[in-house]
């Protein structure tokens, strides 16, 4: 399941120093705008404590995490919508993304170069809403009017379509993002050919210098403020201190690092986790002598859904899951001394996967 994750903000919020601190690719980071032109993609890891554990227990030939995709994406300046800047490229590769991390800068440092002239975090955020929502309402506009042409026809279809643009068209000329339009689940079908950049999920991350990493300051409470009626999470992070723990080069230092720092795990891992959360997604795990591995799946998936992760055929086929539940497999410290205990259970089609059920898939193709 290819999900990607895409990092937005204004020139020198410090979304390159995030991303570099976040994969193993390296974005070039420089104190001047569009230092990043072209998209750069990493694969991170998702942090589960749980590979670990089973790993100690199996000792596996190898150990494979679940990963999602990051995006680099070259930084927004006023007028994008209307190709300024790299305005038409960064709109397409925000597009292409399940999800954004927007980066506010909440931190002074008169070294680094604001390119609106201060720290100002609302107006930032509010610079990149106007843009994505102008882009977006470009969209739906050039959308009904075929659609306003169709329904003149009296297909109830088309009408119905109308409808439900003209309500996205007014919600976005109000200034407020697709992802709040006020529609029926089922009828955001009739956008959904759009990928209306403003409907999807947003997880803002307020970069901070270190020693707001614990309490915020008052730009972190100024974000808060402002988005406290979008139902969105706030991540805070120091993106200088992730990129002092990233180079460090063993896990001793990188503990006493976090340590000193006050912190119990780096930043970045908090974000990626918050960043699977707002892509509704869960993990359920496979565990053998050969591998212990993760899988990642959408909140609410059956049985035969989740083999279907691993390949079409265990879905096309599948006959029955078995499922340990990973505390219990904690507890009995082996499969085998688990359906000793009974606590093994056999599960059907119907069966919704859980987040964190070790599971071993019987199928016929």
């Amino acid at each position: 399941m290819a999900l990607k994750c895409g990092i937005v903000g204004l020139p020198n919020v410090g979304k390159s120093t995030l991303f570099n601190c976040l994969s193993n690719a390296k974005a070039q980071s420089a104190n001047f705008p569009f230092c990043t032109i072209e998209p750069n993609v990493g694969v991170i890891t998702v942090p589960d404590e749980r590979l670990n554990a089973l790993a100690e227990l199996i000792n596996p030939e190898r150990i494979l995490p679940t990963t999602i995709d990051i995006v680099d994406i070259a930084g927004l300046v006023k007028g994008a919508s209307k190709g300024e800047g790299l305005g038409n490229k960064f709109l397409g590769n925000i597009r292409e993304t399940d999800a954004i991390i927007h980066v506010l800068r909440c931190f002074e440092d008169g070294n680094i170069v604001h390119v609106d002239g201060s720290v100002n975090p609302v107006r930032d955020k509010e610079t990149i809403d106007y843009e994505l929502i102008l882009k977006d309402l470009e969209a739906v506009e050039k959308k009904l009017e075929k659609t306003i042409r169709a329904a003149k026809t009296g297909d109830k279809e088309a009408i119905k379509e109308r409808e439900v643009l003209n309500v996205y068209k007014a919600h976005l000329e109000s200034g407020k993002a697709a992802r709040s339009t006020p529609v029926e689940d089922e009828d955001r079908k009739y956008v959904a050919d759009l990928f209306l950049l403003t409907a999807k999920p947003v997880l803002y991350v307020c970069n901070v210098d270190e020693g707001s990493i614990a309490n915020g300051n008052k730009f972190v409470d100024q974000v808060r403020e402002a988005v406290k009626d979008e139902n969105a999470e706030i991540i805070i992070v120091a993106a200088g201190l992730e990129a002092d723990i990233a180079e460090l080069e063993s896990a001793e230092e990188r503990k006493e690092f976090l340590e000193d720092a006050g912190l119990k795990e780096p930043g970045v891992n908090q974000l990626i986790k918050a960043a699977y959360r707002l892509l509704n997604l869960e993990t359920y795990l496979t565990a053998g002598v050969k591998e212990v591995r993760a899988w990642t799946i959408r909140k609410g998936m059956t049985a035969p859904q989740a083999a279907g992760v691993i390949h079409s055929d265990f879905e096309r086929g599948f006959i029955k899951a078995e499922v340990i539940k990973y505390d219990d497999y904690l507890k009995y410290k082996s499969e085998a001394a688990v359906k000793e205990a009974g606590k093994m259970s056999m599960e059907g089609k119907e069966y919704i996967v859980k987040d964190g059920d070790i599971m071993h898939f019987k199928f016929n193709v």
